[in-house]
């Protein structure tokens, strides 16, 4: 049993500034069948128009993930992190009991493209925090994202791991979930998974005991969640 989310069916939202699609129910955006997939609960495909972007605004009980595709991505927040995310950084904010934030593009001439990534924490109440790090790609999966923020990478509060899939064109590469879930959001290029295409925008979300072969049609970056099983 395959969950599949093409990127021309997400929600769209477009306020001029900021052009989002929702790959799963947001804000005015509500779909009862796309609601996530096990603790992950949004992924939003952002663009902000240079110099603008989200003015201070508050979180609670959330594990919120950024990863900058194009341009850089200005945060601050009330615990006193100030920093720009330029693009290929993965940065985590933890809302835990509460935490107010801003995020504008870091430009005044070009577009900023992000994924906006929200996952549900293991516990609520947690102390506010915030991490930001450039993670080297190494070979074709490679941990961004991890519980206990092993080998340099960017820790999160629930059983999950975020991995950056990069294939060459031609290249192909196998991933099994085991006694797990999983979902495949693709950034850019093409893949093709048991004779079905996808394409930048589209999900595939997997349970236990599925292994996806997955073969690039050209050079292809993709985001894999290794999710919980609830």
């Amino acid at each position: 049993m395959r969950y599949i989310r093409k990127a021309s069916e997400r929600g769209h939202a477009n306020f001029g500034w900021l052009n989002s699609h929702h790959s799963f129910s947001f804000g005015r955006y509500y779909d009862p069948e796309h609601m996530g997939i096990s603790v992950l609960r949004v992924i939003n495909d952002d663009r902000v128009a240079p110099g603008r972007g989200f003015e201070t605004h508050g979180h609670k009980d959330m594990e919120i993930l950024s990863y900058v595709i194009e341009g850089q991505l200005a945060h601050k927040d009330s615990t006193g992190n100030s920093d720009v995310i330029p693009a290929g950084d993965i940065q985590r904010m933890t809302a835990g009991r509460g935490i107010m934030h801003s995020e504008f593009n870091g430009s005044d001439k070009d577009e900023v493209h992000f994924l906006q990534i929200w996952v549900l924490p293991a516990q609520n109440a947690l102390t506010p925090g915030y991490e930001q790090k450039t993670i080297q790609q190494s070979g074709a999966l490679t941990p961004m994202v991890t519980p206990d923020g092993r080998a340099g990478t960017v820790k999160v509060h629930q059983d999950m791991t975020l991995s950056r899939l990069r294939l060459s064109e031609n290249e192909s590469i196998s991933i099994a979930t085991e006694k797990r879930m999983g979902y495949l959001h693709v950034i850019k290029g093409e893949i093709s998974i048991d004779s079905e295409s996808f394409e930048a925008g589209d999900g595939l979300g997997v349970y236990q005991d599925d292994t996806l072969q997955i073969h690039a049609h050209d050079d292809t970056e993709a985001l894999w969640f290794d999710l919980p099983q609830l």
